[in-house]
């Protein structure tokens, strides 16, 4: 309780006495509630910043490096992988499958339905047709390694896009520094593209022997065996192209 004397120096210094709401008669709040403004001498009030809106984490943007220097690292990581969209859309990724120390290595284009379900590339007829060219030159399928330029089904069975190509070349590159084959076979279009930064048709492709860019590894052009059901005139030339194979092999 303010003395009388306290009571008389607050106002004349322009303070109004306080007193506490519930014991204030009806209608003495603009009265008895002092302001800020009253009670603080001129020039002691500063407005408050506003409030800055609150901002959301940016997302990382710099991509994640990867090891991939064993088969473990490469597997886990084609597995991991959602640098594309076909990563959303298939039903499993497939890495590839065979002899890891292989002379042959097959290089395809991409997964289709029946390797998008299995898991393993060619095994639908293409596949069986990619059998039975192997054992025409006395390899079975568990002495090479089979993959394709890209991991995970294109939707539709399409030709896969570059972003996607480009997405996977990382793995494909990797699995061809493992391996070190004597030879690649490159198996269709997409992959004879990719392989040899070439946009020449298949058929001038598989005239002769290429090198694959920055190594000392041949690579051999064929057609896909897919191409070879629709063509079956096609199959004596890519008869030609399995004993060449055969013969870089044998050297």
């Amino acid at each position: 309780m303010l003395s009388a004397r306290q009571q008389h120096c607050l106002k004349g210094i322009g303070i109004r006495r306080w007193v506490e709401r519930s014991s204030a008669p009806v209608g003495a709040e603009d009265i008895l509630s002092p302001t800020v403004q009253e009670i603080l001498p001129p020039g002691a009030i500063t407005r408050a910043a506003p409030a800055k809106e609150a901002t959301k984490p940016k997302p990382v943007s710099a991509r994640t490096e990867i090891c991939l220097d064993s088969w473990d690292d490469i597997t886990r990581s084609i597995h991991q992988c959602e640098a594309c969209d076909l990563a959303s859309n298939c039903t499993q990724k497939v890495p590839g499958v065979g002899d890891r120390q292989a002379d042959l290595m097959i290089i395809g284009e991409g997964p289709g339905h029946d390797e998008d379900i299995k898991g393993e590339p060619f095994v639908g007829r293409s596949g069986q047709l990619l059998d039975k060219m192997l054992q025409a030159i006395g390899l079975s399928r568990s002495q090479v390694f089979i993959t394709n330029i890209v991991k995970c089904r294109p939707p539709n069975n399409r030709d896969p896009h570059r972003d996607e190509v480009q997405a996977c070349n990382t793995f494909l590159r990797a699995q061809i520094k493992q391996i070190a084959p004597k030879v690649i076979l490159s198996v269709g279009r997409v992959s004879a593209h990719s392989l040899l930064n070439s946009t020449g048709p298949v058929g001038k492709l598989i005239r002769e022997i290429h090198q694959l860019p920055e190594s000392d590894i041949p690579v051999k052009v064929t057609y896909h065996p897919a191409y070879l059901l629709r063509n079956p005139s096609a199959k004596s030339i890519a008869w030609q192209d399995m004993k060449t194979l055969h013969q870089i092999l044998s050297r």
